[in-house]
C-alpha cells in the first residue's frame, strides 16, 4: 500500500498544476473581454449570423424571442383602428407575392437616408463620425434564430415618431389602401399609400424596430400584430449611433427569405435603382493554403522522384530539390463573410439615353413610383437641358391615373416629381416643377444650377425653377404627342404595309386612346389654365363626332374633313353622346353632311369658353344663336309671311322671358327649338350650374343666355298655328297650344322647366281633348268611410280575453 502512495501523490500534484494554469488563462481572457468588449463592426467578420452581444443580453433576448411576448417593462399601446384593420387584412391575405416586404423596407430606409442627407446640407454634424456617417443599407441573416434584419443609418425615429408612424395614427392613405385592397385583393401598390411597413407581417409573426434619432435616446418598438405594440428604452442592444434596424422573426413558411440567393434576387428585381448602397452580409468560399498532411507529402515526393526518372533535365531537378526543401502545403475551400454590395448600377438619369434599354427604364419606373404591377409606363422622356440652367430629367406617363387625381384638384400641392440637386435628393413636394394639369406625370429632375445649401422656401423662389418648369412642360407635351404619333389608330390614311413593318405595332396600337381615357381631363384643364401652350394642348384633344363611328378623332382630322366653304368648327355639349345624336339642333347639319363634335364631359363647357378658335377656324355651338349653314336660304317673303305669328307668339310668351321668336335655319323634322344667345350659358351649362352645391341663384340670372324660340316654317304644326292666329289671335285654345309647344321645345332643347306642374296640366288638357272629354268633366267623388278609433284595452278586458284564450286551448 505504501508503494502506491508516492506515485499517487505525484499524479495528484500534476493535475492540480494543470488546472491552475488553465484557470489563469481563463481569467486573462475574461479581463481582456471586460476591458474592451467587442463591437459589432470590430468583430463582425468572425460571426457569420446575427449581431454580437454579451452572454446576459443573449439570454434575455432568447427568452423574449422564444416566448414571442412583449417585454414586461415596455410601455404598451393599442394600434389605431384603421391600422389594426389593415394588419388583419395583410396577415390573413392569401396574396402569393410576399416578396414585396423587402422592397418596402428598403424604400423606407432610402427615404430615411434622404432626409438625413438633406439635413446635412446645412448642418454636417448631424451625420456624426466614423461608420455612423456612412449612408448605406445593410441586410443580415440569422438562420439559427430565423431572423432577418435590415439596418439603415438614416434620420432615425424618436419615441414619439415610433408611436405616430408605426401604430396609433393612421395616415390618410390607410383607408384608401384598405378599400383598394378589399376591392382588388392586390397588395402590390401598398407603397403608394404610405403604409408599406405593415407588409412585414406577410412573412413575420414578431417584429422589432430599433431606432436612434439624434434628438432622442435609442428605443425598441415591438409587436406581434395582435392589436398592440410596446415601446421601451433600449439598454441591451448595440448602440446604433443613428438610424433604424428592423428585425423580422420569420414565420415557418417564410424560411426561404433566410437564403442569400433569394434576397439578392429580390434586391436586383425591386431595388436596383435605390440611390444608396445596399449591402448584404454574404458568405464566400475562398482558396486557402494550409500545411499538407505527412501522408500527402510522401505521395508528392514519390511522384516527384518518378518524374525525375522519366528524363527531366538538370534545371528541373534542381527546382524540384528546392521545392522539396520548402514545407509542403495544400489548397482548401474556406467560408468567409463580408459585406457585398447589391446595387452598383449607375443612376439612369446620369447615363446617356442611348445606353439605357427599355427594360431598364421600366424597372426604374417601378422602383421610382413603387408601382410593381405588370403594366409598363405608356411613355417616357429622358433628356438633358443645357444653357443658362442645366439639368437632367426622366419623365414617365403612368399606365393608369391615380385614384385621387382630380379630388381637391386646386387645393392639393401634391407633385410626383422628385427634385435632386447635384445628385442629392431635396424633396418630392415641389409643386413648382410642373403645372397642376401635368401632375399625373412621374419622374425626377437633377439640377446642377440650383443652390444646394439653402432652405426649401428659398429654393422655391429661385429664378431657375421657372426655366426648368418651362422646359419640362415642353418636353412633357412632346412626349404625349409622341404617343399619338406612334399609335397606328391615329393615322386613318396610313398604308397597311407601313403598319406591318412596325415591329411594336401591336403594343402601341390604341395607346393614345388609353391615354385619353385616363388623362383626357388633364389636357382639357391645361387648355383652361395654360394660355401659352393652349394651341399645343389643343392638338392633343380627342372627341367623338357625328362622323367618327364611335372612335376618337382630333381637331386636325376634323379640319381636314371640313366641307368646302365651311368656316366654323361645329360642336354641341350635353350629357351623353346617345342623347346628343337625337338632338333637334343637328337635323339640318346632318342632312347637309356637316360634321359636329360631341362634348359630353362637364369640363367641356368651361373648356370652350377658353378655346375660341383653332388654326384660324372659329368654334360654333350649334345650340346657340348665330349658326350659319352655307348660304342663307331664308327669303324676305318667308320672314314676312310668318311675321304676324312670330310677333304674336313673343307676346304670348312674355312671362317666359323669351327674347325673340324667329325663323330657324337648323331644323328639319322638329317644329321648334329654344336656343341661347351666343355669349351666354347654354342649356347644358345652366343645368351644370344649378347642380352646384354652393351656387348663388341670384347671380345666375346675369350669366344665363337670352332665350330665342326658333320655329320651322315648313312644319305642319307651325303652318296650322299661323292659320289659327291669323283667324283669331285671341283664341285661348291657340294660346294654350302655343304655350305647350314652347314648353315642349324648352325641354327637348335641354332646359329645365321652372314649373313642371303647369306643363303637366297642359299635357293632361291636351289628352282630354284628344279623348273627347269635356273640359268641365269632374273627377268622381270618393265615398267617405268613417274611421272608427280603437280604444286601448282595459286591464279587465285583457284579462277576459286571456281567460277566453285559455278556455279555447283547454277545449282543443
Amino acid at each position: 500500500m505504501g508503494n502506491w502512495t508516492i506515485p499517487s501523490a505525484l499524479i495528484l500534484l500534476c493535475l492540480l498544476s494543470l488546472l491552475s494554469d488553465q484557470g489563469r488563462k481563463l481569467q486573462a481572457n475574461a479581463k481582456e473581454g471586460a476591458v474592451d468588449p467587442p463591437k459589432v463592426e470590430d468583430n463582425i467578420g468572425a460571426v457569420p449570423h446575427g449581431l454580437q452581444t454579451d452572454s446576459d443580453v443573449v439570454k434575455r433576448e432568447s427568452d423574449s424571442i422564444s416566448s414571442r411576448s412583449l417585454r414586461n417593462n415596455a410601455e404598451k399601446f393599442e394600434f389605431q383602428a384603421e391600422v389594426s384593420r389593415l394588419m388583419d387584412i395583410i396577415i390573413n391575405s392569401l396574396y402569393s407575392n410576399k416578396d414585396i416586404f423587402l422592397r418596402e423596407l428598403i424604400s423606407n430606409a432610402s427615404d430615411a437616408l434622404d432626409k438625413i442627407r438633406f439635413l446635412s446640407l446645412t448642418d454636417k454634424e448631424v451625420l456624426g463620425e466614423g461608420d455612423t456617417s456612412k449612408l448605406e443599407i445593410q441586410i443580415k441573416l440569422d438562420k439559427e434564430k430565423k431572423m432577418l434584419s435590415l439596418r439603415d443609418r438614416g434620420i432615425g425615429m424618436t419615441k414619439e415618431d415610433l408611436i405616430k408612424n408605426l401604430g396609433t395614427i393612421a395616415k390618410s392613405g390607410t383607408s384608401a389602401f384598405v378599400e383598394r385592397m378589399q376591392s382588388t385583393g392586390d397588395l402590390n401598390l401598398i407603397g403608394q399609400f404610405g403604409v408599406g411597413f405593415y407588409s412585414v407581417y406577410l412573412v413575420a409573426d414578431y417584429v422589432e424596430v430599433i431606432s436612434k434619432h439624434n434628438d432622442d435616446k435609442q428605443y425598441v418598438w415591438e409587436s406581434k400584430a395582435d392589436g398592440a405594440f410596446a415601446i421601451s428604452e433600449d439598454t441591451w442592444n448595440e448602440p446604433l449611433g443613428r438610424g433604424t434596424e428592423i428585425r423580422l422573426h420569420l414565420r415557418d413558411e417564410a424560411q426561404e427569405y433566410l437564403e442569400e440567393s433569394k434576397l439578392k434576387e429580390l434586391v436586383k428585381k425591386y431595388s436596383e435603382f435605390i440611390n444608396f448602397p445596399i449591402y448584404i452580409w454574404a458568405s464566400k468560399e475562398v482558396d486557402v493554403e494550409v500545411p499538407a498532411d505527412e501522408d500527402e507529402s510522401s505521395d508528392e515526393e514519390s511522384s516527384d522522384s518518378t518524374s525525375s526518372e522519366e528524363g527531366e533535365d538538370e534545371a528541373e531537378k534542381s527546382e524540384d530539390e528546392d521545392t522539396e526543401k520548402k514545407p509542403k502545403k495544400k489548397t482548401v475551400k474556406e467560408t468567409t463573410y463580408e459585406w457585398e454590395r447589391l446595387n452598383d448600377v449607375k443612376a439612369i438619369w446620369l447615363r446617356s439615353p442611348k445606353d439605357v434599354t427599355n427594360e431598364e427604364y421600366v424597372k426604374f419606373y417601378h422602383s421610382l413610383t413603387k408601382d410593381f404591377s405588370d403594366e409598363k409606363p405608356m411613355a417616357w422622356s429622358h433628356f438633358t437641358a443645357e444653357g443658362d440652367v442645366e439639368f437632367k430629367a426622366v419623365l414617365f406617363v403612368p399606365p393608369k391615373a391615380p385614384h385621387n387625381l382630380y379630388q381637391s384638384y386646386y387645393n392639393s400641392n401634391k407633385s410626383n416629381l422628385k427634385l435632386y440637386v447635384r445628385r442629392v435628393f431635396i424633396s418630392d413636394e415641389f409643386d413648382e416643377l410642373l403645372p397642376k394639369f401635368l401632375s399625373f406625370l412621374m419622374g425626377l429632375v437633377d439640377s446642377d444650377t440650383l443652390p444646394l445649401n439653402v432652405s426649401r422656401e428659398m429654393l422655391q423662389a429661385h429664378s431657375s425653377l421657372k426655366t426648368i418648369k418651362k422646359k419640362l412642360v415642353r418636353k412633357a407635351l412632346d412626349m404625349i404627342r409622341r404617343i399619338a404619333d406612334e399609335d397606328p389608330d391615329e393615322f386613318s390614311g396610313k398604308d397597311e404595309k407601313d403598319v406591318e413593318k412596325s415591329g411594336d405595332e401591336d403594343e402601341k396600337k390604341g395607346q393614345y386612346t388609353k391615354f385619353w381615357n385616363e388623362y383626357g381631363k388633364s389636357i382639357k384643364l391645361g387648355i383652361i389654365e395654360d394660355a401659352t401652350n393652349r394651341n399645343r394642348l389643343a392638338k392633343l384633344l380627342r372627341f367623338e363626332s357625328t362622323k367618327s363611328d364611335g372612335k376618337l378623332t382630333s381637331l386636325d382630322q376634323y379640319i381636314s374633313q371640313m366641307k368646302s366653304g365651311q368656316k366654323d368648327i361645329f360642336y354641341i355639349t350635353g350629357i351623353s353622346k346617345e342623347q346628343l345624336e337625337k338632338s333637334p339642333f343637328l337635323e339640318r347639319l346632318k342632312k347637309k353632311n356637316y360634321e359636329v363634335i360631341f362634348f359630353t364631359d362637364p369640363v367641356d363647357e368651361y373648356l370652350m369658353q377658353y378655346l375660341m378658335d383653332y388654326e384660324g377656324k372659329q368654334f360654333q355651338n350649334v345650340s346657340k344663336d348665330g349658326l350659319k349653314i352655307g348660304k342663307d336660304s331664308k327669303s324676305k317673303e318667308l320672314k314676312d309671311s310668318f311675321k304676324e305669328l312670330t310677333k304674336w307668339w313673343k307676346g304670348t310668351l312674355k312671362t317666359e322671358d323669351v327674347d325673340e321668336v324667329k325663323i330657324s335655319n337648323r331644323l328639319d323634322n322638329t317644329p321648334c327649338v329654344v336656343v341661347t344667345s351666343k355669349f351666354g350659358w347654354s342649356a347644358n351649362m345652366e343645368r351644370l350650374m344649378q347642380a352646384q352645391t354652393l351656387t348663388d341663384a341670384s347671380k345666375q340670372a346675369y350669366m344665363r343666355g337670352r332665350r330665342i324660340l326658333e320655329i320651322n316654317p315648313r312644319h305642319p304644326i307651325i303652318k296650322e298655328l299661323r292659320e289659327r292666329v291669323v283667324k283669331d289671335p285671341e283664341d285661348e285654345g291657340v294660346k294654350q297650344t302655343a304655350q305647350l309647344i314652347y314648353q315642349t321645345a324648352l325641354m327637348e332643347s335641354g332646359f329645365i322647366l321652372t314649373d313642371p306642374k303647369d306643363f303637366a296640366s297642359r299635357i293632361y288638357s291636351s289628352v282630354k281633348s284628344s279623348l273627347n272629354i269635356g273640359p268641365d268633366a269632374t273627377i268622381e267623388e270618393e265615398d267617405d268611410v268613417e274611421e272608427t278609433e280603437t280604444e286601448p284595452e282595459t286591464k279587465a278586458g285583457k284579462d277576459g280575453a286571456d281567460a277566453e284564450s285559455s278556455d279555447l286551448k283547454d277545449e282543443l
